[in-house]
């Protein structure tokens, strides 16, 4: 697959320094936004699935978007943080569609671009570093909108000072989707622009010219999990979000994502995300 700079818009929405003292101690956080950390001072661990990993000075740090992580800290730790968040109407994911190191050694000019959207960007610092503060629908909707009121010159600058950073990651970075098959790679991006209404694996079949158990087996063979695996994991996703930044009733959403059994849509968010919808919506309606 190809990409186009021009095609990844990512919104900066927070971005700042913060200096903590065994305080950065936050469990279970899962947002629908990308973290990229340049840790200057002593050293903080993050709990990610994969396993226990060490934060420390000069190096950079990414946490996409929807990751469960825990963060831990028992001492001296300072570091840069930018929140980045990709809108669900865009064309393409960067975040979804590649596999990012975790770690990649820092320089001091990532320092000095950390610093620069610092000082571009006074009103986007955090006020606390708890994540229930700053990680709920208000704030992320006001966040957003602060983004894009910006001028033509701070958006580009900001844009540019982001690529930089993210591209030191892009170097290690590896497609999620390494589609051999064309037939499927059709199918993949009609899933990702219909999230928000019901997707038949028939008709998938039928635009891949496969009968659908066919089309089923090479699905998986390709992305590594069948296709209404893949689907359903796009749309709780998809449902984070709109709870978080839509006021529609829990039935509607899941009606506009394509379930027509509303407790079967509460039962599968739950299962993924840990939460009820109404525990999710709650959580991030502070």
């Amino acid at each position: 697959m190809s990409y186009r700079p021009e095609n990844f818009a990512p919104l900066v929405l927070n971005v700042g320094y913060a200096i903590h003292n065994a305080d950065w101690n936050w469990s279970n956080v899962r947002s629908p936004f990308a973290r990229l950390y340049y840790v200057t001072e002593g050293e903080a661990h993050v709990s990610l699935p994969g396993g226990v990993l060490m934060l420390k000075p000069g190096h950079l740090y990414f946490i996409p978007p929807f990751t469960l992580h825990t963060d831990i800290c028992s001492g001296h730790f300072a570091h840069y943080y930018i929140h980045l968040y990709e809108e669900p109407d865009s064309d393409k994911h960067i975040f979804e569609e590649f596999d990012f190191p975790f770690e990649v050694e820092g320089s001091s000019f990532d320092c000095q671009l950390f610093q620069r959207l610092c000082q571009m960007n006074p009103e986007m610092r955090l006020k606390q570093s708890n994540p229930v503060t700053y990680d709920n629908a208000p704030t992320l909707i006001e966040n957003v909108r602060k983004s894009k009121v910006r001028t033509f010159s701070e958006r580009l600058e900001s844009r540019g000072i982001v690529f930089l950073l993210l591209s030191r990651f892009l170097y290690g970075a590896k497609p999620k989707v390494q589609v051999g098959d064309d037939r499927i790679q059709k199918t993949v991006s009609y899933i990702r622009k219909n999230l928000r209404s019901h997707i038949d694996i028939e008709v998938l079949a039928q635009m891949a010219c496969m009968s659908k158990d066919h089309y089923i087996r090479v699905f998986k063979r390709e992305m590594g999990e069948t296709p209404m695996q893949y689907i359903t994991q796009r749309k709780i996703e998809c449902a984070e979000i709109m709870l978080s930044t839509e006021s529609q009733s829990v039935k509607i959403i899941a009606a506009s994502l394509g379930f027509t059994d509303h407790s079967y849509f509460n039962r599968l968010f739950k299962k993924t995300v840990g939460q009820t919808p109404l525990e999710y919506r709650e959580k991030t309606q502070v």
